[in-house]
């Protein structure tokens, strides 16, 4: 299973990006996809999370994101978007696409990375103030 997550950079405050996670080895309508970020000195935080087509392809966002930050899935070619309009400072950080293996592997999880078993190389956020 490969993730590949592109699409981070340098934006003002109010400045939007898109990143993509482009998903290979495993039956990607199935999985649920989601994305954390980690900040300098801060632990890993689930920002988004899409489930499965099984699932009705459900989003999931934390609260300070919503109305902000939109997550949709290109089934046809196997990645996930996220798309972040209005960016903060607060939202400078490393961001990770991640899925799970195993039974909960169609459904999302946000509280915690520790049920996560492959993860994109991650691409970096910064938002100037």
């Amino acid at each position: 299973v490969q993730l590949q997550a592109s699409g981070g950079g340098l934006v003002q405050a109010g400045g939007s990006l898109r990143l993509s996670c482009a998903v290979s080895g495993l039956t990607f309508g199935n999985s649920a996809i989601a994305w954390f970020r980690q900040a300098p000195g801060k632990e890993r935080e689930g920002v988004s999370c899409i489930s499965s087509v099984g699932f009705g392809a459900s989003t999931y966002y934390k609260n300070s994101v919503k109305g902000r930050f939109t997550i949709a899935r290109d089934n046809a070619n196997n990645t996930v978007y996220l798309q972040m309009n209005n960016l903060k400072p607060e939202d400078t950080a490393v961001y990770y696409c991640g899925t799970r293996s195993g039974a909960y592997s169609d459904v999302c999880a946000l509280v915690t990375d520790a049920s996560y078993d492959y993860w994109g190389q991650g691409t970096l956020v910064t938002v100037s103030s």
